[in-house]
């Protein structure tokens, strides 16, 4: 399958894609199936299995999966409708959504967190149910996060589908690359960049040019509307762990410094970081985002862009397509050939996966070569190798929000490392993405996603 732009960078809401977008999305796939079967259910019941069980809480997948029930989707989302249909149901015990019949719906007594099955497809696993008036039931399915955003149901998994439901066949795109030694030879023999060759294969299965350009624009609009929220507001962040947000006191400060004689050089790190962490601040509190590859790592690829238009001379915003749509293209390619999800593989899915496309999307709009961008993407990621995904407290804060400054900081890094050089290199953005997809494997539970090792459980004890 191609993986559009759009199917790459979501525009969603907080605190993540796999926890909270995903069951939001699975309970509207569900309804639909509802009403395309013709089926007049009198009762829904719900479960949350795996990762989406341990740190459910936290990640707020009991509330998106009641909110997707009653007929709320992330990109549409309204905070204020949001809150006000809660309340309704918490009251009435009721679910009413168009084209189905009122449904009951204890949130205390239907939606259950199974911490004992692991559903076999996916560390995010949901089962729904539907049941008639006598209790029998009518329909059920097994749906699975898979990261970004991206749902399957149990046979779709089955059957290899990602999730990207509306992108097209890989053969109806004009440059199929399927992995990035694919994407080299492309380039090369038509003399293509990657950001050319990723907007022809949108223009040839999915998008207008107009259509194309409008949808860039909007999700550079909203992470950059994103950074700017966060870094106007302060105070703490929900969940319990009094997290006092951080970005608008450090951007206070670097604001304050600007023009000072001799500012050490090492200052820039600070903008990027507090680029990124606004980001995360914001999607820590429920706020609107743009899964970049996921929520969790959101702050990563508007950190670098914003850095780029800010602080790199001669930057124009002529060159955000060529960023965002070569950041597309490597996180399409990491995505079909290992995973996005913490819950896979640990933060080096999420975190590395954006730091890789982050870096490709700035060596691309410096003026790299496509060799350079491949390059520039392997080192963000293999330099990310490894990393555990342990929350604490099952929240996007500890240590998410500063893992994505840090993230950025890589991968601004990976692309001057790169134009440093021709783009030749001994490990390829192939292998790195390999060695991370079996290093998930290996990686141990409590290390993915499930506040069940590292400092989820060590920060608290210290």
């Amino acid at each position: 399958m191609f993986l559009s732009i759009f199917d790459v960078f979501k525009i969603g809401v907080g605190p993540s894609s796999s926890h909270t977008m995903g069951p939001m999305v699975a309970a509207g796939r569900f309804l639909d199936r509802l009403r395309e079967q013709g089926l007049a259910p009198a009762h829904l019941r719900a479960s949350l299995h795996g990762s989406l069980a341990f740190t459910g809480k936290g990640h707020a997948s009991d509330r998106a999966l009641i909110l997707g029930l009653a007929g709320h989707l992330p990109h549409s989302y309204d905070h204020e409708q949001a809150e006000r249909d809660l309340a309704q149901i918490a009251a009435d015990r009721e679910v009413r959504v168009s084209g189905l019949p009122p449904m009951a719906f204890d949130p205390e007594a239907d939606l259950l967190f199974d911490y004992d099955q692991i559903l076999r497809g996916h560390a995010n696993g949901m089962k729904l149910i539907a049941l008639d008036e006598h209790g029998a039931e009518i329909c059920r399915e097994i749906y699975y996060s898979i990261g970004g955003g991206f749902v399957v149901t149990a046979a779709e998994l089955e059957a290899g589908r990602d999730g990207a439901g509306g992108s097209a066949d890989s053969d109806a795109v004009p440059f199929p690359f399927r992995t990035a030694e694919e994407m080299l030879k492309m380039a090369t023999d038509s003399g293509q960049s990657i950001a050319a060759m990723k907007r022809a294969n949108e223009l040839a299965c999915c998008h207008s040019k107009a259509e194309l350009d409008a949808g860039i624009d909007r999700i550079w609009q909203v992470m950059n509307s994103c950074i700017d929220r966060g870094l106007e507001r302060s105070g703490q962040l929900p969940g319990g762990l009094r997290v006092n947000r951080r970005a608008h006191d450090i951007h206070r400060q670097l604001v304050a410094e600007v023009g000072q004689n001799d500012p050490a050089p090492h200052i820039v790190n600070d903008w990027i970081s507090v680029y990124a962490m606004a980001v995360n601040e914001e999607n820590a509190a429920g706020g609107q985002i743009v899964t970049a590859p996921t929520n969790g790592a959101a702050g990563v690829i508007p950190a670098t862009l914003r850095y780029f238009l800010d602080h790199v001379p001669h930057a124009s915003p002529a060159d955000i397509p060529t960023f965002l749509l070569t950041a597309a293209a490597v996180g399409g390619l990491i995505k079909t050939n290992a995973s996005i999800s913490g819950a896979e593989v640990g933060c080096q899915g999420e975190v590395g996966s954006a730091s890789a496309m982050a870096a490709a999307g700035l060596c691309a709009a410096l003026g790299g070569s496509a060799m350079q961008v491949e390059n520039a993407a392997e080192i963000a990621l293999e330099h990310h190798l490894g990393m555990t995904c342990d929350p604490v407290g099952g929240l996007v804060q500890v240590p998410c929000i500063e893992r994505n400054g840090l993230g950025a900081i890589k991968a601004v890094s990976a692309a001057s490392l790169s134009l440093r050089g021709d783009g030749t290199h001994f490990v390829s953005l192939d292998s790195c993405v390999e060695t991370m997809r079996q290093t998930g494997i290996d990686m141990s539970e409590k290390y993915k996603e499930t506040s069940q090792g590292g400092l989820a459980v060590n920060a608290v004890a210290c």
